[in-house]
């Protein structure tokens, strides 16, 4: 028997030590908003947050997680009210098909808190100077965004979906085909 935390809610769970957060969710609790595309931890399409940090839920194992925050993608929307990432995935095309969609949104979030926290990543040019929301440029975010595959290849909308999110005004959508196929 585990005890989690998830989405605000104390959920009892009678699971084998082996069971993964991912089939926990989905198997145990009904929460399918997280998907399972490789069960190998290389596509993302199963990001959900743990104490606010992103983590695969298929390469870590629900018994670890007592005591933690687990937020899904089912906890981002408030009734109608979507959040603003999610908004910004909407009005920024940030999907076709939507299987890695929570994965993507959940990263983003992830992605947001980590650049107000000031963290730097592999493209970062000056490590003492980390990049601001404001000055979040589209390399950034590709590069935080890594771990997150799309197969549908919807990244100038997640891209913009993330500027939109940061506060940035993101290309149109023309412009952006326009860049992707110049580049």
């Amino acid at each position: 028997m585990i005890k989690l935390k998830i989405n605000g809610q104390f959920k009892t769970l009678d699971v084998e030590p082996r069971v993964t957060l991912l089939d926990a969710l989905r198997e145990n609790l009904g929460l399918t908003g997280s998907k399972k595309g490789c069960d190998h931890g290389q596509c993302g399409a199963c990001t959900v947050l743990i104490d606010g940090q992103r983590a695969y839920s298929c390469l870590t194992l629900a018994v670890m997680q007592e005591d933690k925050e687990i937020t899904t993608i089912e906890d981002l929307a408030k009734g109608d009210d979507l959040h603003p990432v999610q908004t910004a995935f909407l009005k920024n095309d940030g999907f076709q098909c939507g299987y890695c969609t929570p994965g993507q949104i959940c990263a983003s979030l992830a992605l947001l808190d980590e650049v107000k926290n000031g963290s730097v990543s592999y493209v970062t040019a000056d490590l003492n100077n980390p990049p601001t929301l404001a000055s979040l440029s589209e390399t950034e975010i590709k590069e935080r965004m890594s771990g997150n595959l799309c197969r549908c290849s919807a990244y100038n909308g997640i891209v913009a979906a993330v500027q939109q999110a940061a506060g940035q005004t993101p290309p149109s959508p023309a412009a952006s085909i326009e860049h992707s196929q110049a580049g």
